[in-house]
């Protein structure tokens, strides 16, 4: 565990991966508090024009399969029962509309901010408004009838799908987020989870976790934040 700042609640006291998923996902969280919430953020759209030139003048004329950075995401969706050509991880179906010239949502800094740092890893990223979640939280696959009402696309079944719950039931995955721990202008302490397969490494996931926090200081001005790696090798 590497901690930014120290916090009351320990990091790695928040979130656990179910016994029978440890091998097979790497999970690296990050918690901010304190942080500041713009409805307009030319500066991050800014900087995922940068990324998006970049990824473009990279990938562009690719098939999916050409593309290394999309493999650590699709093995996650494989490993855990799911079909990546037909479910896309949130990081891939974000480079597919930057590969298409189209330009991205725009929905508040931090949620732009997340999906900035989502495509300069690959990875998808879960972002979540830490006071609307009811800890402990638990990374496991779903069970029959468990589902949630996700941003913008209508009821995410969960059942035998990767998802993070809480006491309060699902809430998020590496597919999209719920609207009941949605990030809004109003957010002041926010949880963000970068889904990786086992076969990640744990030293390059807390890179992209520092990277994250990096990003959160740039642009969200946090009080206190701190990351932990869960998994990987």
């Amino acid at each position: 565990m590497s901690a930014e700042t120290p916090s009351g609640s320990p990091i790695q006291d928040l979130v656990e991966i179910e016994a029978s998923l440890r091998h097979l996902l790497c999970l690296g969280i990050v918690r901010a508090e304190g942080v500041a919430v713009r409805l307009d953020a030319p500066d991050i759209w800014a900087e995922i024009d940068r990324v998006g030139s970049a990824l473009r003048a990279h990938y562009s004329g690719k098939t999916p399969g050409e593309m290394p950075g999309l493999q650590p995401a699709r093995e996650l969706y494989r490993r855990t029962g799911e079909d990546p050509t037909k479910l896309r991880p949130s990081s891939e179906a974000l480079l597919r509309r930057i590969l298409r010239g189209e330009a991205l949502y725009r929905i508040n800094s931090l949620v732009d901010l997340c999906n900035l740092c989502a495509l300069e890893f690959l990875l998808p990223i879960g972002l979540y408004d830490l006071d609307r979640i009811s800890a402990p939280v638990m990374a496991r696959l779903g069970i029959d009838d468990e589902g949630y009402e996700s941003l913008g696309k209508g009821t995410y079944t969960v059942a035998g799908r990767l998802a993070m719950f809480d006491m309060h039931g699902p809430f998020g995955s590496p597919t999209n987020d719920s609207k009941r721990t949605a990030i809004t202008e109003e957010t002041r302490d926010c949880l963000m989870v970068i889904f990786g397969p086992g076969s990640y490494s744990a030293s390059r996931m807390d890179g992209h976790a520092h990277a994250a926090i990096a990003r959160l200081r740039e642009f969200a001005q946090p009080a206190l934040v701190e990351r932990v790696v869960l998994g990987g090798r």
